[in-house]
């Protein structure tokens, strides 16, 4: 770099280019590619410093100093900077403006020690003007951000490396707590009990359709002789009513609405109308707009701020991490005018609109998520430069941003009331219609909702005739309708985002993050938008909220983020903050103290659920399972059933449970005979999947001789006899069902060719060795002598052709050793500092940092691995310690020494 030019450092590389365009060559852009160190892993501590910062990396004995190493990237990047700083005039630290890229400015000054001036730069957009405009508004670093972020970061350390041991003795191996997704977490949980406690209402009212001329609506009978008939939201969870309306039986119902068809008609006996007005929501926050991405473009809470993150850094949208709702002036203008331009001057009101911030703290960035620059290019204009999520999200940005300044919407509801007179009752109907006299804002945008419990909570949208009070109308299509009262829907990503925000629990910028990490640790799964807790998230939460109440306490875990917030303000030192959290104070039990006074945890009884009656669920090293004690013999081993994976939680009811265990064990059929061996070939739901094996065909002896029937030897006969046979009969052959086979559908041609692996594919014509294809621990691999190479699919095992392996072996086995052999490439692992990669070894694709080796699970393939993924099953590995050695007790005799002669 020539002498004078100014260095300015940015996080992404994609930034960089965009930025060095608009900046010209009087400066040099170069980027950080995000943290540049972290909290040092045990093993990078110095001997000398290992007593004060050997259990987390951070001196809790004396103000909470945490000690820091750069990552192996870190450390070239710092380099790289290095060399380019020595020849500039200044330095412009331009990461982006929250807390995490404030404390990433504050590392890169620590790493670098310029001697240069140094300034602050931050922009909003990337745009020309904003860039330009950043230039020339610099200002000094905010310490008071990054001390929350580093108090956050330090909070979360000692969080997790205290409470995550407890998970790992008392529930699973690998099972982690954290300040964020614990709660998220229990969230969860806690929506599923309330559903298992549900008890469902049975309502019935009666359904018409009232006629005036060739018109027609929808009519619901509401009250019977001046009472009001209930409706869903008049009863309680618990099935009970919350006031004092009729509730018909099924047979009232009926014959009350045979009454009204016979009676036919109706009179009007009331009209109300009302205006109303609806204003249109403010524009993207980054929760928002998370929640939006899920409910109408069906994206995950990670996925849309992946897709934001890129709109941001080509230029597209301004800063997507933000709590903000307010839109600069040139926004206003520019959404303002485009509102006009498309449909017409009353689009927009008088006065721009303004919104007000509920956020505490607005720090983190200072504008909504809108497109960027002074004139809002529209979805058609920048197609072509994105792909197909990129355009989907640039669609609801854009309007979103351009409804927010749109004219208020007004609309009419008419309610109609009508009333026939049968079996001596009087029966009143109503019917509601909605009609927009002005659609304003409409026009361009409609927020989404959440699903609803009810028939009750939906709004009627339909046109009702222009009818007057007198008029009779003719009954058609009366109809008793049932209805039965629903729990709380579960909550989906964007609900739960929006759970997360109302309690205040996390940042905007985490809750993707969260929700990805719970769902990774195996607490929760999708099915379709829903997140259901697993069996293993019943068990940790219960164990939090016994033993660490307050740390897993919605309120607790609020108050913890808005502390946060206050060191961000400058209003609460963070020294003092760390030691009332970590050592207590008055009011304030403190995590050490917590951690320290644990006592006794009775692992069966957290791992335990009472299903009615009828039976225990019990999570276990294998997973959940329901535990049936023997009634006639209580110190007997009692039976165990395995529980379905797709049945969740609150659809385990007593009388579900009874099901699993009155049906007859699942895969136990026979499905014919080996005709190549005589024997019979049975398919198995096994403690580890299901699978098939080879038996012996059953002798006369083992048949009843009345019926002939085969009869099962009680298992202390079979234990006997077992004991009494000399030598011991060879092992049965088994295999594995394929993860695309079904214990129900598959057939004895299936079971065979699995009991025939592993199959000789052919001979190496080269080196006249043998190729196998077989079916491993780690998934299906060639084997070729001692040369082993992963296959794609399980089907192959059974299809792949001599020609076909013959290509394979074809291929280098680890790439070109000038270029990467890995599969994949991430980022540094925060413990090691070393790049992760995912790399296809001997044993098949595995997770490796260099140091520590993880093997992918079955069921994934490296497709399947993020870089949040790839950091925790490190962890997990780190956190299990190395595997035991093998030791051989060997026998030594001392020999004494010879007697001399």
């Amino acid at each position: 770099m020539t002498e004078g030019k100014k260095l300015v450092i940015v996080e992404s590389p994609t930034k960089m280019k965009s930025i060095q365009g608009y900046l010209g060559d009087g400066y040099e852009v170069l980027s950080s590619v995000g943290h540049i160190r972290d909290l040092a892993d045990k093993k990078d501590i110095p001997a000398e410093k290992k007593k004060a910062y050997g259990k987390y990396s951070i001196d809790v004995e004396n103000g909470f100093d945490p000690f820091y190493v750069p990552s192996e990237r870190g450390k070239k990047t710092v380099a790289e900077l290095k060399r380019a700083l020595k020849n500039a005039d200044e330095l412009l630290l331009a990461t982006d403006e929250d807390r995490e890229g404030e404390a990433i400015a504050w590392h890169l000054l620590e790493a670098l020690k310029p001697k240069v001036p140094v300034k602050r730069m931050v922009f909003h957009e990337i745009t020309k003007d904003a860039i330009q405009a950043a230039v020339g508004n610099t200002r000094e670093l905010d310490l008071a951000l990054v001390d929350a972020q580093e108090t956050r970061r330090i909070l979360d350390r000692l969080y997790g490396w205290d409470v995550s041991p407890v998970l790992w003795m008392k529930v699973q191996q690998g099972t982690s707590a954290g300040r964020v997704q614990s709660a998220a977490t229990r969230l969860v949980v806690d929506r599923e009990r309330e559903r298992m406690a549900f008890v469902s209402a049975s309502y019935w009212d009666i359904e018409t359709q009232a006629s005036s001329g060739s018109e027609s609506f929808a009519a619901r009978l509401a009250r019977l002789d001046g009472a009001a008939l209930a409706r869903g939201t008049d009863f309680d969870d618990r099935g009970t009513l919350k006031k004092a309306v009729v509730v018909l039986s099924e047979a009232e119902v009926r014959e009350l609405a045979t009454a009204i068809e016979a009676a036919g008609e109706a009179s009007v006996t009331a009209l109300e109308a009302k205006p109303g007005t609806r204003s249109p929501k403010p524009p993207f926050t980054t929760s928002t707009l998370q929640q939006e991405a899920g409910r109408k473009l069906s994206m995950s809470a990670k996925h849309a701020m992946s897709v934001a993150q890129r709109l941001y850094e080509k230029g597209f949208i301004t800063y997507m991490r933000t709590d903000s709702t307010a839109l600069s002036t040139q926004a206003v203008t520019a959404a303002r005018a485009q509102a006009v331009a498309m449909y017409g001057d009353k689009a927009v009101p008088p006065n721009p609109r303004t919104y007000r911030n509920n956020a505490k703290n607005a720090q983190e960035a200072h504008e909504a998520i809108r497109p960027s620059g002074d004139m809002f290019r529209t979805p058609s204009e920048v197609s072509k430069e994105l792909d197909r999520d990129e355009q989907r999200l640039y669609d609801l940005i854009w309007k979103r941003t351009m409804a927010s300044q749109m004219s208020d919407a007004k609309y009419e509801t008419t309610t109609v009331t009508l009333a026939v007179t049968a079996a001596g009752r009087r029966a009143e109907f109503t019917a509601s219609g909605t009609v927009y006299t002005f659609k304003g804002f409409l026009e361009a945008y409609e927020e989404g909702s959440d699903e609803k419990r009810s028939d009750a909570d939906r709004a009627e949208n339909q046109s009702l005739p222009i009818v007057a009070v007198g008029d009779v109308l003719r009954l058609d299509e009366v109809e008793p309708k049932g209805h039965s009262t629903s729990p709380k829907p579960r909550y989906t990503e964007a609900s739960l985002v929006k759970a997360l925000e109302e309690k205040g629990i996390g940042r905007p910028s985490t809750f993707a993050s969260i929700i990805d990490v719970i769902i990774n640790r195996g607490y929760v799964t999708k099915r379709g938008q829903a997140l259901i807790p697993s069996w293993l998230a019943f068990s940790v939460v219960r164990l939090l909220e016994q033993h660490f109440a307050d740390l897993v306490d919605y309120d607790f875990t609020a108050a913890l983020e808005d502390d946060l917030d206050a060191i961000a303000r400058g209003e609460q030192k963070r020294q003092d903050w760390l030691q009332e959290f970590y050592y207590g104070s008055e009011g304030h039990v403190g995590l050490r103290n917590i951690v320290d006074n644990l006592g006794e945890i009775d692992a069966r009884a957290l791992n335990s659920t009472p299903i009615g009656d009828v039976a225990t669920l019990r999570f276990g090293k294998y997973g959940p399972y329901l535990e049936i004690p023997d009634a006639e013999n209580p110190d007997a081993e009692p039976r165990r059933v395995n529980i379905p994976e797709d049945l969740a939680p609150d659809e385990l009811t007593p009388a579900r449970a009874q099901e699993l265990i009155d049906a007859p064990v699942a895969g136990d059929r026979v499905l014919g005979e080996n005709p190549a061996n005589g024997k019979i070939v049975v398919v198995k739901d096994g403690r580890f999947g299901p699978y098939v094996q080879e038996t012996d065909p059953p002798t006369v002896e083992d048949a009843d001789e009345s019926t002939g029937e085969i009869v099962e030897e009680p298992p202390a006969t079979k234990k006997r006899a077992a004991a009494k046979k000399a030598p011991a009969a060879p092992k049965p052959r088994t295999a594995s069902l394929f993860k695309s086979m079904s214990v129900d559908t598959i057939d004895l041609e299936t079971a065979l060719r699995l009991l025939d692996l592993p199959r000789t594919v052919g001979i190496d014509p080269e080196t006249e060795v043998p190729i196998t294809a077989q079916n491993g621990r780690y998934g299906p691999y060639l084997k070729k002598g001692t040369d082993s190479r992963t296959l794609q699919s399980e089907q192959q095992l059974f299809d792949i052709t001599l020609e076909e392996a013959l290509a394979v072996y074809a291929q280098p086995k680890y790439g070109n050793r000038g270029a990467s052999s890995a599969l994949k490439e991430f980022e540094a692992d925060p413990v090691s500092g070393k790049p992760i990669k995912v790399k296809d070894g001997r044993f098949g694709a595995y997770v490796t940092d260099g140091e520590t080796n993880v093997t992918i699970p079955r069921g994934q393939t490296p497709d399947d691995i993020t870089f949040e993924i790839a950091v925790q099953m490190l962890a997990d590995k780190r956190a299990k310690g190395p595997a035991p050695k093998r030791t051989t007790r060997r026998t030594t005799t001392t020999r004494k020494p010879a007697a001399k002669k």
